[in-house]
């Protein structure tokens, strides 16, 4: 009898990225005081994602593009502040953030993809 001991395998990841998902919407919530932790979630997703599993890389995909549209929209409404229809934009763009990071938080707790990870709206 001999007491082997089998090696990890590789197809799936030993450590749990849902802590590093968990830290980037954590970070886009800070990022409305700082700003700056927003640009270091993204960065962490995007270098998360390529070895999270299947469900993860949604939430991944889902935070990144939340930052890039995000920037989109916040320059926009930066931008046209002087003709008044900016406030709106920024407005909108704090909603629209806001109901995209509780969305991700919710999904990640409950374990369950973001269903449309690419999408412009809400996913």
């Amino acid at each position: 009898m001999t007491n082997a001991v089998e090696a990890p395998t590789t197809d799936r990841p030993t450590v749990d990225d849902r802590g590093f998902a968990l830290a980037v919407y954590i970070l886009y919530i800070v990022g409305f005081f700082t700003g700056i932790t927003a640009l270091i979630g993204a960065i962490i997703a995007y270098v998360k994602a390529p070895t999270a599993t299947p469900d993860l890389k949604t939430h991944f995909q889902f935070q990144a593009r939340t930052f890039w549209i995000g920037l989109l929209y916040w320059c926009a409404g930066g931008l046209l502040l002087y003709f008044g229809i900016g406030l709106l934009i920024l407005i909108g763009w704090l909603v629209w953030t806001l109901v995209r990071v509780i969305k991700g938080l919710i999904f990640l707790n409950d374990r369950r993809p973001i269903a449309n990870p690419t999408s412009w709206l809400f996913g």
